[in-house]
């Protein structure tokens, strides 16, 4: 199954639960833009060489459309639209007043000098800067992508419209960037579990963790939950994965991981067979790296009771629908993963406002916004009798559908959801 057929079921799942209206079901499925271009540069070897790059824009009915720019050898339209449309759910769960978007440019930065990819990102903003700004469309840094890609966007937009820090975020600081945004995701992830756990009655200290990833998301993550009292008893990138019953030292093995630029050779922890990893006896599985890892061939084989997707589209229809069976509890990526896009919009908040927040401000903003909206689907899962998942994007379709009726779309076939 494709990736943004993935999206569909859940999004359907969930409309079918509201008795939505086909006419507005389909309105909210479908992007209100597709944009494909051709990004032609010159390498550093003189030859002219063509990236095809792409944004999908999503939604607009609750704000300037919102999500991430990813380089990647295998980006292509199916995987930015369902993107584009996790987005516009993700922005409503957690609500803040954006809607989805989402885009790429087909290219493997690894083969790239710094030059290289620099000049492909302004020949990208070259072919997109009139249909991006702050009121319109924001991208924020993705898979091959970082705050130094948001800071060359920045200065090519500015060319054509004037200093417009805000176009983007996830900058760096001496460009409008904001406090406490590279940890935001893997911030708000572990507020998620924290509210999960005191719901149900659990210690971090009495539990197991499995983190697959250890990139920019999962490395945060493991360390709120050590330093939390929690357990991490096995942890991969890329290459490996760890596996230590005890607990690994994730203080330890960042700095390993800092000297060495792999998980490989650490003395804490045995080396294990990376996707063994999903299956080990743990408590909480957590994946934090790529999408559609847990499906219908290993659904059976996980043993952890809880799932927090903090990576985007990790569950296949059919490993959600043996979870749900199971008696799991899984609580979804469009919930999980929010804090990066809550920070971003803090950080956008503050561009416009042209005033800098401390970092105490952001993690306390952030963690609000996540309890508010792990509230809100709690409550949900209870009046409707249905899954965390279910709950999220009933939640959001409702507040995307309300924004569209209200702005003129008139229709009488979706009810609202009272919590």
């Amino acid at each position: 199954m494709k990736a943004s057929e993935a999206t569909n079921y859940y999004f359907q799942k969930a409309a079918k639960e509201l008795h939505m209206q086909t006419q507005l079901e389909r309105i909210l499925m479908l992007p209100k833009r597709e944009v494909k271009v051709e990004c032609v540069v010159e390498l550093d070897n003189g030859e002219v060489a063509s990236f095809r790059g792409f944004r999908v824009q999503h939604d607009a009915s609750r704000g300037p459309m919102k999500g991430g720019l990813r380089f990647h050898p295998e980006v292509d339209f199916d995987e930015v639209n369902s993107l584009a449309s996790l987005m516009t759910w993700k922005t409503a769960v957690v609500n803040i007043p954006y809607g989805g978007a989402k885009g790429g440019v087909s290219c493997d930065p690894n083969k790239l000098s710094h030059q290289e990819l620099q000049r492909i990102t302004r020949a990208f903003i070259d072919e997109i800067h009139d249909l991006i700004g702050p009121q319109l469309d924001i991208p924020a840094p993705d898979m091959g992508t970082n705050a130094q890609t948001m800071a060359w966007i920045v200065d090519q937009y500015s060319k054509y419209h004037g200093w417009t820090p805000a176009v983007v975020t996830g900058k760096p600081l001496e460009l409008g960037g904001s406090e406490g945004r590279e940890a935001a995701t893997g911030q708000g992830v572990f507020y998620a579990i924290e509210a999960l756990m005191n719901d149900e009655q659990k210690n971090l200290a009495d539990l197991s963790f499995a983190i697959q990833g250890f990139g920019n998301v999962g490395s945060f993550v493991a360390r709120f939950i050590h330093e939390a009292g929690g357990k991490v008893v096995a942890i991969s990138d890329a290459n490996g994965a760890l596996l230590n019953q005890m607990g690994i030292d994730i203080h330890a093995l960042m700095l390993h991981y800092q000297a060495t630029g792999s998980l490989a050779e650490f003395a804490g922890a045995a080396p294990l067979e990376r996707d063994m990893l999903l299956t080990i006896e743990c408590d909480v599985l957590i994946p934090a790296a790529l999408g559609g890892v847990l499906t219908g061939e290993n659904c059976k084989d996980i043993r952890a009771h809880y799932i927090i997707e903090a990576a985007n589209g990790p569950t296949t229809p059919e490993a959600d629908e043996h979870f749900r069976k199971a008696g799991k509890i899984l609580l979804p990526d469009i919930f999980v993963n929010a804090g990066g896009v809550v920070v971003s919009y803090f950080e956008w908040v503050q561009n416009i406002q042209q005033f800098r927040w401390r970092l105490d401000r952001v993690n306390t903003e952030l963690k609000a916004a996540m309890l508010d909206a792990y509230r809100e689907l709690r409550a949900i899962t209870k009046q409707s009798d249905c899954d965390f998942r279910t709950a999220a994007f009933q939640l959001a379709i409702t507040r995307v559908a309300s924004a569209t009726a209200l702005r003129g779309l008139e229709t009488d076939s979706f009810c609202m959801i009272k919590t």
